[in-house]
Protein backbone atom coordinates (compact mmCIF):
# COMPACT_ATOMS: atom_id res chain seq x y z
CA UNK A 1 0.00 0.00 0.00
CA UNK A 2 3.01 2.27 0.96
CA UNK A 3 4.40 1.82 -2.48
CA UNK A 4 1.08 2.18 -4.43
CA UNK A 5 0.23 5.77 -2.15
CA UNK A 6 4.00 6.68 -3.06
CA UNK A 7 3.47 6.42 -6.83
CA UNK A 8 0.22 7.84 -6.58
CA UNK A 9 1.25 10.78 -5.07
CA UNK A 10 4.36 11.31 -7.20
CA UNK A 11 2.04 11.28 -10.28
CA UNK A 12 -0.57 14.01 -8.71
CA UNK A 13 2.31 16.45 -7.35
CA UNK A 14 4.12 16.09 -10.87
CA UNK A 15 1.48 16.86 -12.50
CA UNK A 16 0.02 19.82 -10.18
CA UNK A 17 3.57 21.24 -10.72
CA UNK A 18 3.05 21.34 -14.90
CA UNK A 19 0.02 22.17 -14.75
CA UNK A 20 0.21 24.90 -12.47
CA UNK A 21 3.71 25.76 -14.20
CA UNK A 22 2.67 26.33 -17.53
CA UNK A 23 -0.46 28.25 -16.23
CA UNK A 24 2.16 30.33 -14.11
CA UNK A 25 3.23 32.03 -17.37
CA UNK A 26 0.89 34.19 -17.04
CA UNK A 27 1.36 34.95 -13.89
CA UNK A 28 5.35 35.75 -14.78
CA UNK A 29 4.29 38.65 -17.35
CA UNK A 30 1.11 40.08 -16.24
CA UNK A 31 0.38 39.40 -12.82
CA UNK A 32 3.85 39.31 -11.01
CA UNK A 33 2.13 40.73 -7.87
CA UNK A 34 0.28 37.66 -7.41
CA UNK A 35 3.35 35.22 -7.47
CA UNK A 36 3.52 34.63 -3.97
CA UNK A 37 -0.14 33.54 -3.29
CA UNK A 38 -0.07 31.36 -6.53
CA UNK A 39 3.31 29.68 -4.86
CA UNK A 40 0.96 29.89 -2.00
CA UNK A 41 -1.66 27.74 -3.72
CA UNK A 42 0.66 25.12 -5.33
CA UNK A 43 2.33 24.03 -1.90
CA UNK A 44 -1.12 23.89 -0.38
CA UNK A 45 -2.55 22.06 -3.03
CA UNK A 46 0.83 20.00 -3.12
CA UNK A 47 0.33 19.19 0.96
CA UNK A 48 -3.47 18.42 0.89
CA UNK A 49 -1.98 15.64 -1.79
CA UNK A 50 0.50 14.33 0.45
CA UNK A 51 -2.71 14.04 3.16
CA UNK A 52 -5.30 12.64 1.55
CA UNK A 53 -3.16 10.35 -1.02
CA UNK A 54 -0.39 9.17 1.68
CA UNK A 55 -2.52 9.95 4.98
CA UNK A 56 0.38 12.00 6.59
CA UNK A 57 -1.42 15.08 8.20
CA UNK A 58 0.70 17.67 10.18
CA UNK A 59 0.67 18.88 14.01
CA UNK A 60 1.71 22.48 14.58
CA UNK A 61 3.00 23.02 18.50
CA UNK A 62 3.61 26.30 19.62
CA UNK A 63 2.48 29.10 17.36
CA UNK A 64 1.91 31.77 19.97
CA UNK A 65 5.96 31.66 19.85
CA UNK A 66 5.69 33.52 16.72
CA UNK A 67 6.93 36.70 17.56
CA UNK A 68 4.21 40.00 16.53
CA UNK A 69 7.39 41.45 14.89
CA UNK A 70 6.58 41.81 10.52
CA UNK A 71 9.72 39.50 10.04
CA UNK A 72 12.44 37.02 11.48
CA UNK A 73 14.31 34.18 10.80
CA UNK A 74 13.04 30.46 11.53
CA UNK A 75 15.41 28.41 12.10
CA UNK A 76 14.58 24.90 11.48
CA UNK A 77 15.35 21.20 11.15
CA UNK A 78 15.31 19.79 7.66
CA UNK A 79 14.53 16.08 7.41
CA UNK A 80 13.11 15.77 3.99
CA UNK A 81 11.19 17.73 1.16
CA UNK A 82 8.37 18.28 3.29
CA UNK A 83 10.12 21.09 5.35
CA UNK A 84 10.55 23.15 1.76
CA UNK A 85 6.70 23.54 1.53
CA UNK A 86 4.93 23.77 4.83
CA UNK A 87 6.15 27.03 5.82
CA UNK A 88 4.17 28.78 2.95
CA UNK A 89 1.12 28.38 4.45
CA UNK A 90 2.03 28.69 7.95
CA UNK A 91 3.01 32.18 7.72
CA UNK A 92 1.49 35.32 5.80
CA UNK A 93 4.31 36.34 3.91
CA UNK A 94 7.53 33.27 3.83
CA UNK A 95 10.47 33.77 1.69
CA UNK A 96 12.91 30.72 2.08
CA UNK A 97 16.75 30.74 1.66
CA UNK A 98 16.97 28.07 -1.04
CA UNK A 99 20.01 26.73 -2.61
CA UNK A 100 20.39 28.89 -6.27
CA UNK A 101 20.31 25.30 -8.16
CA UNK A 102 16.69 25.20 -7.44
CA UNK A 103 16.30 28.60 -9.94
CA UNK A 104 17.63 26.59 -12.64
CA UNK A 105 14.67 23.91 -12.80
CA UNK A 106 12.30 25.09 -15.56
CA UNK A 107 8.95 26.41 -15.30
CA UNK A 108 9.06 25.97 -10.96
CA UNK A 109 12.84 28.20 -11.17
CA UNK A 110 11.61 31.41 -11.81
CA UNK A 111 8.43 31.61 -9.94
CA UNK A 112 10.54 30.70 -6.84
CA UNK A 113 12.54 34.01 -7.46
CA UNK A 114 8.94 35.84 -8.41
CA UNK A 115 7.65 34.71 -5.45
CA UNK A 116 10.56 36.30 -3.54
CA UNK A 117 12.45 32.94 -2.75
CA UNK A 118 16.13 33.81 -1.46
CA UNK A 119 18.87 32.07 -3.94
CA UNK A 120 22.08 31.17 -2.16
CA UNK A 121 25.11 30.20 -3.63
CA UNK A 122 26.52 27.35 -1.18
CA UNK A 123 30.18 27.45 -2.53
CA UNK A 124 30.30 31.28 -2.85
CA UNK A 125 32.11 31.54 0.64
CA UNK A 126 32.34 35.54 1.99
CA UNK A 127 30.94 37.31 -1.03
CA UNK A 128 27.88 34.86 -1.09
CA UNK A 129 27.04 35.32 2.38
CA UNK A 130 27.33 39.41 1.98
CA UNK A 131 24.69 39.28 -1.02
CA UNK A 132 22.44 37.26 1.06
CA UNK A 133 22.11 39.59 3.78
CA UNK A 134 21.32 42.09 1.44
CA UNK A 135 18.87 39.98 -0.25
CA UNK A 136 16.98 39.24 3.28
CA UNK A 137 17.72 42.69 3.91
CA UNK A 138 15.49 43.50 1.02
CA UNK A 139 12.67 40.54 2.08
CA UNK A 140 12.43 42.33 5.39
CA UNK A 141 11.79 45.87 4.19
CA UNK A 142 8.81 43.82 1.77
CA UNK A 143 7.74 42.60 5.34
CA UNK A 144 8.60 38.76 5.05
CA UNK A 145 9.54 36.16 7.58
CA UNK A 146 12.49 34.29 6.86
CA UNK A 147 13.29 30.84 6.53
CA UNK A 148 16.79 28.84 6.94
CA UNK A 149 17.98 25.52 7.27
CA UNK A 150 20.84 25.78 9.58
CA UNK A 151 22.16 22.34 8.93
CA UNK A 152 22.92 22.90 5.29
CA UNK A 153 21.02 19.98 3.58
CA UNK A 154 18.33 17.20 4.53
CA UNK A 155 19.58 15.38 7.67
CA UNK A 156 18.16 11.36 8.76
CA UNK A 157 16.23 11.68 11.63
CA UNK A 158 18.85 11.57 14.81
CA UNK A 159 21.73 12.50 12.92
CA UNK A 160 24.01 15.44 14.34
CA UNK A 161 25.83 17.97 11.80
CA UNK A 162 27.42 21.26 12.49
CA UNK A 163 25.17 23.87 12.30
CA UNK A 164 26.25 26.76 10.09
CA UNK A 165 27.39 30.10 11.36
CA UNK A 166 25.58 32.24 8.65
CA UNK A 167 22.16 31.93 10.56
CA UNK A 168 23.91 34.04 13.41
CA UNK A 169 25.04 36.27 10.95
CA UNK A 170 21.74 36.93 9.54
CA UNK A 171 19.88 37.69 12.81
CA UNK A 172 23.12 40.07 13.69
CA UNK A 173 23.17 42.00 10.66
CA UNK A 174 19.59 42.95 9.90
CA UNK A 175 18.42 42.83 13.68
CA UNK A 176 16.15 39.42 13.47
CA UNK A 177 14.85 36.80 16.69
CA UNK A 178 15.90 33.54 15.54
CA UNK A 179 12.98 31.15 16.41
CA UNK A 180 13.77 27.56 16.64
CA UNK A 181 11.68 25.05 14.64
CA UNK A 182 11.97 20.98 15.48
CA UNK A 183 10.19 18.78 12.98
CA UNK A 184 10.25 15.09 12.66
CA UNK A 185 9.16 14.73 8.67
CA UNK A 186 11.59 12.33 8.52
CA UNK A 187 9.41 9.29 9.94
CA UNK A 188 6.79 9.88 7.37
CA UNK A 189 8.93 10.87 4.17
CA UNK A 190 12.52 10.16 4.97
CA UNK A 191 15.59 12.02 3.47
CA UNK A 192 16.03 11.01 -0.58
CA UNK A 193 13.46 8.48 -0.17
CA UNK A 194 10.59 8.04 -2.90
CA UNK A 195 7.94 6.91 0.01
CA UNK A 196 6.09 8.30 1.80
CA UNK A 197 4.78 6.65 5.25
CA UNK A 198 1.30 7.09 7.02
CA UNK A 199 1.36 8.88 10.60
CA UNK A 200 1.90 12.43 11.90
CA UNK A 201 4.57 15.05 11.30
CA UNK A 202 5.01 17.25 14.06
CA UNK A 203 6.32 20.98 14.20
CA UNK A 204 7.23 22.53 17.37
CA UNK A 205 7.78 25.90 16.89
CA UNK A 206 9.86 26.74 20.30
CA UNK A 207 10.53 30.59 22.15
CA UNK A 208 12.75 33.34 20.13
CA UNK A 209 16.46 33.88 20.44
CA UNK A 210 16.49 37.29 21.13
CA UNK A 211 19.77 37.56 22.10
CA UNK A 212 22.56 36.71 19.28
CA UNK A 213 25.35 38.33 19.57
CA UNK A 214 27.41 35.53 20.77
CA UNK A 215 27.56 32.82 17.87
CA UNK A 216 28.83 29.82 19.48
CA UNK A 217 25.73 30.31 22.14
CA UNK A 218 23.57 31.01 19.66
CA UNK A 219 23.73 27.47 17.41
CA UNK A 220 24.12 25.89 20.76
CA UNK A 221 20.73 27.62 22.01
CA UNK A 222 19.04 26.40 18.59
CA UNK A 223 20.43 23.09 19.18
CA UNK A 224 19.06 22.83 22.58
CA UNK A 225 15.50 23.86 21.66
CA UNK A 226 15.54 21.09 19.23
CA UNK A 227 16.44 18.42 21.36
CA UNK A 228 13.73 19.53 24.18
CA UNK A 229 11.74 17.48 21.50
CA UNK A 230 14.00 14.94 20.38
CA UNK A 231 14.71 13.55 23.93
Amino acid sequence: MTFIRSVSFAIYFFSLTFIMGIAALGIRFIAKKHALSYAQLWTRLSLKGLEKICKISTQVIGKENLPQEHSFLIASQHQSAFDTFVWMNLLERPAYIMKRELTRIPLVGPMLLLAGMIPLDRQGGVKALKSLIQDCQKAIDDFRQIIIFPEGTRTAVGEKVKLHAGTVAIANQLNLKIVPVSIDSGYCWPRNSFFKYPGTIHITIHPPIVDTSNRKETLAAIERSWSKVES
